[in-house]
C-alpha cells in the first residue's frame, strides 16, 4: 500500500538535502541562503485507495495563477514551526481543520526558481472531509489517486523558455489536471525516496 510506504519512510530518520527545479539542469541550484521559506500540506486520505489532495490557484493571482498545487505559502512571523504553517495555510486556502491532520513528518527542502524553499509537510486525513476553497486563492479542490501520483511511469520529462532560458521541469497528469513545476518535483522526490526503501 502505498500510504504504508510513506508512512515507514516517514518514521526512519534522515538528513534533509534540499533540492528542487534545478534537479534537471546542469547549472548550479542556488544557494538555499536568501530563499523565502515556506511550508505546503502533502495530505492523503487514509483509505482503502489513498487520494492526495490538491488545489488549482485562482487564475488572477500574481504568483503561479491557475496552477496546480498544494495547501501552502509563505511561513508567517508568527508561525512556530514549518508544520505549524504549513497546517495553517491548509486551514486558510480549503477550511482543512488542522486538528483533522495526523502528521507523518517533513520531506526534503525544495529550492524554486521564483525565490522560495518549500518544505513539504505530509499528514493523513479522513476521507470525505468537507473541505471549502477560498476563493481569493483557490479555484478548486480536487484528489488524484495516491498510488497514481508516486508512479514513475507517469513522471513526464518536459521543458519549456522561462526568461529567455530552457528549462526542464517533471510534469504528471490526471484525468484534466496537469501537475507540474514545484509540485510535480516535490512529488516525484517523494516517489524516488520511497524507491530507495
Amino acid at each position: 500500500m502505498p500510504l504504508d510506504r510513506v508512512r515507514s519512510l516517514l518514521a526512519r530518520p534522515f538528513t534533509p538535502q534540499p533540492h528542487g527545479d534545478w534537479d534537471l539542469m546542469t547549472d548550479a541550484p542556488p544557494p538555499v541562503d536568501g530563499l523565502m521559506p515556506a511550508a505546503v500540506l502533502m495530505a492523503i486520505t487514509d483509505e482503502a485507495q489513498p487520494q492526495l489532495l490538491l488545489t488549482k490557484r485562482t487564475a488572477h493571482l500574481k504568483r503561479h495563477p491557475g496552477q496546480v498545487a498544494f495547501p501552502g505559502g509563505r511561513v508567517d512571523a508568527g508561525d512556530a514551526s514549518m508544520i505549524a504553517a504549513a497546517l495553517r495555510e491548509a486551514h486558510e486556502e480549503v477550511a482543512l481543520p488542522p486538528g483533522q491532520v495526523q502528521v507523518l513528518g517533513m520531506l526534503d527542502p525544495y529550492r524554486t526558481g521564483t525565490g522560495f524553499l518549500i518544505t513539504p509537510v505530509v499528514g493523513v486525513v479522513p476521507p470525505g472531509l468537507a473541505l471549502r476553497p477560498q476563493p481569493d486563492e483557490v479555484a478548486e479542490v480536487f484528489h488524484v489517486p495516491l498510488a497514481h501520483a508516486l508512479d514513475c511511469a507517469n513522471h513526464l520529462r518536459q521543458s519549456g523558455q522561462w526568461q529567455g532560458e530552457t528549462r526542464h521541469f517533471w510534469t504528471i497528469r490526471h484525468d484534466r489536471h496537469v501537475i507540474w513545476g514545484a509540485t510535480a518535483g516535490m512529488i516525484v522526490a517523494l516517489a524516488q525516496r520511497l524507491e530507495r526503501l
